[in-house]
């Protein structure tokens, strides 16, 4: 892995020309975000040596490098799931690449469904902890110590300084942002009505596949981690519908905007 995670750095350093230090992960349809970027190189994950490949609709699957607000950024457009087949240190790999690419902050964005009772759908959610239900982890098995400890400390696995600036882009902006916790469960059906129930009674906000094992990794290698999750769907059981990935399609297209306007203040005042 370690070999592969080289390979695929050296490939993306040889075709861009500035060095990033902000990461952006975009979850099902965030990626219009990546339009926003200036002079962009973008790289399929096809042509990445050892690179996933994402499969999911609503995942354009590329790297899209170049200026946003002042800040040399790397973006991934489209992500990677474990229900894909892939294992945890496999989806996480493009957060090490980013890391050797020079990234030191990662901004990690998905599609969630709403369990707090107070939330409604085309919610912004500001990621204040996690709950990790997949009952795996990426940082299992030989550990590297170039990229960072044995036991990595997750007590601030969500950066406080970066939440409060997204708070105060947010107010000063007239975005309304709730704040709460996020559990990441294997997927790819949806949860039951009584897991839900569960998941709320042990302290969850907002349930989703992904973004998790991205921040693990991140706060491994050292990084400041921002998580903002779209409230696309209320979790099953809080309302009679059934779910459905279209839903959430469709959800995470009308807050766009929001979402993109949140993000842009965010980067300008980091």
């Amino acid at each position: 892995m370690l070999n592969k995670i080289k390979e695929a750095s050296s490939f993306i350093e040889e075709k861009i020309n500035i060095k990033p230090d902000l990461g952006l992960i975009l979850g099902s349809g965030l990626g219009v975000l990546a339009e926003e970027i200036e002079n962009p190189i973008v790289i399929p994950y096809k042509d990445i040596p050892n690179f996933p490949l994402s499969t999911v609709e609503g995942h354009a699957g590329q790297l899209v490098i170049g200026e946003l607000e002042g800040n040399n950024v790397i973006t991934m457009q489209g992500r990677f799931h474990h229900y894909e087949g892939y294992s945890l240190q496999e989806l996480t790999m493009p957060v090490r690449v980013m890391g050797q690419l020079g990234v030191n902050k990662l901004i990690v964005t998905n599609a969630a469904g709403g369990i707090n009772l107070n939330f409604r759908p085309g919610d912004l959610m500001l990621i204040t902890d996690h709950i990790n239900m997949m009952g795996d982890n990426p940082l299992i098995g030989k550990n590297f110590d170039e990229f960072g400890p044995r036991f990595p400390d997750m007590t601030y696995a969500y950066s406080k300084d970066l939440i409060e600036i997204a708070e105060r882009v947010a107010s000063s902006r007239g975005i309304n942002v709730r704040k709460g916790v996020y559990v990441a469960v294997t997927g790819p059906s949806f949860e039951t009505p009584a897991e839900i129930r569960f998941l709320r009674r042990i302290g969850a906000d907002a349930v989703g596949m992904s973004t998790v094992p991205e921040v693990i990794v991140a706060n491994h290698m050292g990084f400041d981690v921002l998580g903002i999750s779209c409230i696309s769907n209320m979790a099953a059981g809080v309302l009679p519908e059934p779910l459905s990935h279209d839903d959430v399609m469709e959800i995470s297209s009308k807050v766009k905007p929001k979402f993109i306007n949140l993000v842009r203040g965010i980067l300008e005042e980091m």
